[in-house]
């Protein structure tokens, strides 16, 4: 996520990766792999630039002739224009009013094959098919022929695209620029305009995923069942095609020297995004972290997501050991490799608190030697993460739930978006600050203030902040079937006042926990003051003296006893105080 790639081709340097900081993490869950039937996809968006708010673009009527500004979403910069829709659906999020969700990864690839001269950024594709679109299959049209018409301006980039019944993973990367003049206009034109790409569903009841590294490697094509090329693109919305790819992938690559194979041996990934150790470390190994979670089987792939044994590779889905509920892809998404002997809070990086984080650069020298820090999925730089819910027995503005949060996941809450709303709450609205700006009551400003503090103490802070965590998000599951059934009823008698009520709903919702947040930073602070643990009662208030003037006590827990023989080992008797403390 976020300009720049995460993979170099052929000698992808964790040094590239420390400087750009870009880890977002896509999971994908079928309606036969959850707990309720519900497909989801998470998605965190990791920036050390990117300020964390909720998207929300109205559904609209535009005349014939309309034109439509693109920015790249990065950067801002303008790109162009191109012919407007006479109607668009409204989008809160990532998640348009039909429950058509869109994530994505950047994956990077040969980055020859950015073409300067293009239409269409990766964030503007997501957003103008969320906006064009009633089914997961129309956005992958409507991406594709934005693509072959405007040309693709951004990296490669894995998609995840799903709706109310299926989920699918698309994988994309430009043609590059191949300037020539066109002989009646003396202009210039790109002969190369378009991108190469493969889109394939996920089986009902498998789980996928993706993190900055193209995972789609052989796959049907044309001349098997359930699959086909761009030239029969109209066919997409046959259910029994399963695989879509345009029609030049494996030609196109033997004209650039890419590939040499035959059609049936092509790989998508190893020809246009090769794998490396630091594509295995740094990206695959979130996958298979969250694959490991719901299959035991997976842990005979460890070797792989380390980088040690590339010829091992992890399959593009699984099918679970157990069904996945909301609150299961929420706390997947929280993951530090804990469980394995990569955790983050268990070698002497983490500091005497365990904390799961490591600064920039992710790569170190010693001695003329590389070293790395572990890059889970849990980060301290994400902008926005999602959850997006799809429930197909439900109308469509409450089957759909966007779960939304800014910040370190691990130390947000998701809060629900109903799909159909008309609004979002003012505290994660566009426009309340920015990187550079601080705002009151604002979301992504109140929850980096507990996270950031939380750096400083992580083993002991990280246990009240689970605690509000659980509770909200527990609370807002649990009333989810309240929620809808109250919904479904004023949707049957009068829709536009069922609309009314989810937007209040999610509103206030969203508001609320900002408000709940910016108490838990104040009970951070007055609880962990200058080192200091003050005591709690069984409610989490404060206990006083006999006096009610002051802490009733103060502890002040020991450092870990690796951290003390670490001082020890590094100073000597410098620290030690002598057997004769008299001094005779």
């Amino acid at each position: 996520m976020r300009k720049l790639a995460v993979q170099i081709f052929t000698l992808v340097s964790f040094a590239f990766l420390a400087d750009t900081g870009w880890a977002c993490t896509n999971f994908l869950v079928t309606r036969g792999a959850s707990t309720d039937g519900s497909t989801f996809i998470t998605y965190s968006a990791d920036s050390h630039y990117l300020f964390g708010e909720l998207y929300f673009r109205p559904a609209a009527d535009y005349p014939a002739g309309t034109m439509m500004k693109i920015y790249e979403w990065d950067t801002g910069k303008y790109l162009g224009e191109i012919p407007q829709v006479g109607h668009t659906y409204s989008v809160v999020g990532n998640m348009n009013e039909h429950q058509v969700s869109i994530g994505e990864t950047t994956y990077g690839g040969r980055l020859e094959l950015q073409d300067s001269t293009a239409l269409i950024d990766y964030g503007s594709l997501m957003y103008i098919a969320l906006q064009r679109s009633k089914s997961a299959r129309e956005a992958i049209k409507v991406m594709a022929e934005l693509v072959e018409q405007y040309g693709y301006y951004s990296e490669g980039e894995s998609f995840s695209v799903a709706d109310k019944n299926e989920v699918w993973i698309f994988e994309m990367i430009g043609k590059g620029t191949n300037l020539k003049v066109d002989k009646k206009t003396k202009k210039s034109y790109n002969a190369d305009k378009g991108a190469v790409w493969v889109a394939i569903r996920i089986p009902d009841g498998y789980i996928s995923g993706h993190a900055n590294q193209a995972r789609i490697t052989t796959f049907p094509q044309e001349n098997l069942k359930n699959s086909i090329s761009s030239r029969n693109l109209d066919k997409i919305f046959d259910p029994g095609v399963e695989v879509v790819y345009s029609s030049d992938v494996i030609d196109f690559a033997r004209t650039k020297g890419y590939y040499t194979g035959t059609n049936e041996d092509f790989s998508f990934s190893d020809t246009y995004a090769p794998l490396d150790f630091g594509a295995a470390r740094a990206c695959e190994i979130r996958v298979w972290s969250f694959f490991k979670e719901v299959n035991q089987s997976m842990w005979d792939y460890f070797d792989y997501a380390k980088g040690h044994n590339l010829k091992h590779r992890m399959p593009l889905y699984i099918k679970p050991e157990r069904k996945i509920s909301v609150k299961d892809m929420m706390n997947f998404m929280r993951d530090h490799l804990e469980g394995t002997e990569l955790d983050m809070r268990k070698d002497p990086g983490a500091g005497p608190h365990a904390m799961p984080y490591r600064w920039r650069p992710m790569e170190w020298k010693y001695e003329g030697k590389e070293y790395v820090n572990e890059r889970a999925t849990a980060t301290q730089q994400t902008g926005f993460s999602f959850v997006a819910q799809a429930r197909n027995w439900l109308p469509d503005p409450i089957g759909g739930i966007f779960w939304f949060s800014v910040d370190d996941v691990a130390s947000t809450v998701y809060f629900p978006a109903y799909c159909g709303i008309t609004a979002v709450p003012e505290s994660y609205a566009e426009g309340k600050g920015d990187m550079l700006t601080y705002c009151d009551h604002c979301a992504f400003w109140t929850f980096n203030k507990v996270s950031n503090f939380a750096y400083l103490r992580y083993d002991l802070m990280s246990q009240d902040i689970k605690k509000v965590q659980d509770e909200l998000e527990g609370r807002f599951i649990s009333n989810t079937q309240v929620v809808d059934a109250t919904a479904l009823k004023l949707y049957e008698q009068n829709q536009p006042e069922a609309i009314r009520f989810l937007t209040d709903y999610s509103v206030n919702t969203g508001d609320y926990v900002v408000t709940r947040w910016e108490k838990l930073f104040q009970f951070l602070l007055l609880k962990f003051m200058d080192g200091n643990v003050k005591q709690v009662d069984e409610n989490g208030q404060f206990i006083y003296n006999e006096y009610h003037q002051c802490p009733a006590r103060v502890s002040n827990p020991e450092y870990p006893d690796w951290w003390k023989k670490a001082v020890i080992d590094a100073t000597g008797d410098k620290l030690l105080v002598p057997e004769n403390k008299g001094g005779h």
